[in-house]
């Protein structure tokens, strides 16, 4: 995301001139990005400047069974450039994820994986969070939201109340934690969950989700614009201002009408998801989840014929990671290509595909 914290701009409430925000572009140290996989087998992370991969062993013993198994990215990646696959036991789910820091200076995208057992039921959770005015709004989301999404006692039985409550719960949380600094972070959050045959897209912000189904683009998620009309009725109900200052931006600050964190616009950009359920059938092929990297300049349509003619998930979203930075997006950018494998194949296979 595109800091937006460098404008300077009036803020409106109800009618009252309010204070001139003007802050300075942060110079955030290098983080260690974390990878979460459960009995995985072997992740690899790929360096692109320097063209060197490592081979990072996951347990998939009997650790793996207590919970998701963490392991590290070499802080010293250099090329910015990370990508690994997943696959889970019963060969039904594979995944991918790749993430470049791009052409920005610092990296403010992170993305969580994980996989679990609850009440017999296999868990799946897969995150996109795309940090605004530095890295910790999203870094806390990666360590806390679906931790604390697994803990909610309706977590089986009533999805959607637990996804909407977690969501909130963790926000404050956040601001919380933040309360005695002077920063202002905060994120986006786009999120599946496989329960069962069941999937939940949660969204907040303008990262998206979206899932090839027989070959069709079905967006499941819709970006949170301060310009789109219902969000535009309802900071202005608020008491906010939707105005133009490059793009249309709550209070002409955040270009996002929903966030994680941002405590100084709180009143109006909220962290109450919009979600999306589905019954997965053999016509779903594979889900795409990506920060706005991707979607600025990768329309949905793009994404689906980019990645359906993959076998691999993983080598899907490197090609979509690629073809985002060729096509000039300026940005962080990172992706996640979830496919289902039915008993009964939707497709012919594609002709074998060569590899970078």
């Amino acid at each position: 995301m595109v800091c937006n914290s460098c404008l300077k701009s009036v803020i409106i409430q109800t009618r009252q001139l309010g204070t001139i925000l003007t802050r300075k572009r942060l110079h955030l140290r290098s983080t260690a990005r974390t990878l979460y996989a459960g009995g995985v087998g072997s992740t690899f992370s790929w360096n692109r400047d320097f063209r060197t991969s490592t081979k990072m062993m996951v347990d998939s013993g009997a650790a793996a069974s207590q919970g998701p198994v963490v392991h590290k990215f070499p802080e010293n990646d250099d090329g910015g450039y990370v990508s690994g696959g997943w696959k889970s036991e019963d060969g039904k789910l594979s995944c991918g994820y790749s993430s470049f820091r791009g052409k920005r200076a610092t990296m403010e995208d992170c993305y969580d994986i994980k996989t679990s057992k609850i009440n017999e039921q296999t868990v799946c959770l897969f995150g996109i969070f795309d940090g605004h005015g530095g890295s910790r709004a999203a870094e806390y989301l990666k360590q806390h939201l679906f931790e604390k999404l697994m803990k909610h006692p309706q977590f089986t039985t009533d999805t959607k109340l637990a996804i909407s409550e977690t969501y909130q719960q963790t926000d404050a949380d956040f601001l919380d934690s933040e309360r005695d600094t002077y920063r202002d972070d905060g994120s986006t959050a786009s999120t599946a969950v496989l329960l069962g045959n069941h999937l939940y897209v949660a969204n907040v912000g303008d990262s998206r989700t979206i899932i090839s189904k027989a070959g069709k683009v079905i967006p499941l998620s819709e970006d949170h614009k301060p310009n789109r009309s219902d969000e535009r009725k309802r900071i202005e109900n608020a008491g906010g201002v939707v105005m133009w200052a490059g793009t249309w931006r709550v209070g002409g600050v955040l270009a996002m009408s929903r966030a994680f964190g941002n405590r100084m616009l709180k009143q109006y950009v909220v962290a109450e998801p919009e979600i999306q359920d589905q019954e997965i059938d053999e016509e779903f092929e594979f889900l795409v989840l990506a920060s706005d990297g991707l979607w600025d300049v990768v329309p949905n349509e793009d994404a689906v014929s980019l990645a359906r003619v993959e076998e691999e998930p993983e080598t899907a979203a490197r090609k979509l990671i690629e073809t985002a930075f060729t096509r000039g997006s300026a940005d962080n950018i990172t992706c996640i290509v979830v496919r289902f494998h039915h008993d009964k194949a939707d497709r012919p296979s594609p002709e074998p595909q060569a590899r970078d």
